[in-house]
């Protein structure tokens, strides 16, 4: 794992897939506010790092920590950079979307009954419960707004359970 230097994703990434070595971000999508509008945006899920595959023993991982846009190799010790287990990264790549965004773990199937925390949108930061299941991946709420029960549907994308 490298850490990358501020706003430097896009340039450690073209760099190290230069020197032939595997990179991999996985991305979210997440809701801003932009001049006053909710917008959707893509954005890392581990904000300021990047997987490198690196071989331990190879002239690569000098070559990857001097690295335009990289800032270092993540260590845990004075032995030098920690592999991430493959079975982590094969399971985060998995739940990618050809695009690289982070879908949810096939184990966070959602039924009716279930709380849920709203993630993007919004309503983010709301907490409710699924009072029904429709196509086209929408979740109906039933959500406390202003003292009244309300009924709002939200994208599958947008809530975790809690």
């Amino acid at each position: 794992m490298a850490q990358i230097k501020p706003n430097g994703l896009r340039l450690a990434t073209q760099n190290l897939a230069r020197q032939g070595l595997a990179v991999f971000c996985p991305l979210q999508q997440a809701s801003r506010r932009i001049r006053g509008q909710i917008r959707s945006v893509t954005k890392p899920v581990f904000p300021g790092y990047l997987f490198v595959s690196l071989a331990p023993a190879g002239g690569e991982m000098r070559a990857a920590s001097y690295t335009r846009g990289v800032a270092r190799l993540v260590t845990l010790d004075e032995s030098g950079p920690k592999a991430v287990p493959d079975a982590l990264i094969e399971e985060l790549q998995a739940r990618c979307t050809p695009e690289g965004i982070l879908g949810p773990p096939e184990a966070d199937q959602l039924d009716v009954g279930d709380r849920v925390w709203v993630t993007d949108g919004p309503l983010a930061g709301q907490v409710s419960r699924i009072i029904a299941l429709a196509p086209e991946a929408r979740i109906w709420l039933l959500l406390d707004l202003m003292g009244r029960q309300t009924r709002v549907a939200v994208k599958r994308e947008a809530v975790r359970r809690d």
